[in-house]
C-alpha cells in the first residue's frame, strides 16, 4: 500500500539512539578487564529492561523495544570489537594502555593521577582518560622522570611522569 493512504497518526516515531563514545574507524577497541565487565553489565541491564517493560500501549511498547534493541546493537558491536588488555603483559616501567600514571607539574608542584582506559570507560571525574585522548597519546611509551608537554589553545603545560602503576 502506498504511504499516501496511511493516516498520519499511524506513523511510528523513529527513536533516536545516542552514539557510543567516539572510537575512530579502524582503531582497535582496547578495554581493561573492568571495562569489559562494565560493557557486559550494561548489556544485561538493557536485556532486563527490555524484558521487564511495563508499557500497556502497543505502539509505545514497540517504540521502546526498538530503542533498546538499537542500543543493544551498538553495544554488541562494541563488545565484539573489544580487545581486553592484561596489565601484567604491559612493560611495567613505561606508560601503556591500562597504566595508572602520576603526573607532577614542576611549575606548580601539583600532582594528578590518571588511568589510561578504553573509550567507554573514560570518566575524567574518576581520573580515567581514554587511550585516544591527547593526554594519553603524549604519555604512551614514557617512563618515570620523562617530561611531557600538553599544548593547549593559549599555553602549554609540562608534566613529569613521577609514577607508573599497573593494577
Amino acid at each position: 500500500m502506498s504511504r499516501g493512504f496511511v493516516k498520519e497518526d499511524d506513523q511510528e516515531e523513529v527513536p533516536i539512539v545516542p552514539q557510543r563514545a567516539y572510537l575512530p574507524e579502524g582503531v582497535t577497541n582496547f578495554v581493561t578487564r573492568a571495562g569489559m565487565e562494565q560493557l557486559l553489565a550494561e548489556k544485561e541491564a538493557l536485556i532486563s529492561e527490555r524484558e521487564n517493560l511495563n508499557i500497556t500501549r502497543e505502539d509505545e511498547k514497540r517504540i521502546a523495544i526498538n530503542y533498546i534493541n538499537a542500543k543493544l546493537q551498538l553495544l554488541n558491536n562494541r563488545i565484539a570489537e573489544a580487545r581486553v588488555i592484561d596489565p601484567k603483559e604491559q612493560p611495567q616501567n613505561e606508560v601503556m594502555f591500562g597504566a595508572t600514571v602520576r603526573l607532577k607539574t614542576p611549575a606548580t608542584g601539583s600532582v594528578k593521577t590518571f588511568q589510561i582506559v578504553g573509550v567507554d570507560e573514560a570518566d575524567i571525574a574518576k581520573g580515567k582518560i581514554s587511550f585516544i585522548s591527547p593526554l594519553a597519546k603524549v604519555l604512551i611509551n614514557k617512563k618515570v622522570g620523562d617530561k611531557v608537554t600538553m599544548k593547549r589553545e593559549r599555553d602549554e603545560i609540562v608534566f613529569e611522569v613521577s609514577e607508573i602503576v599497573y593494577l
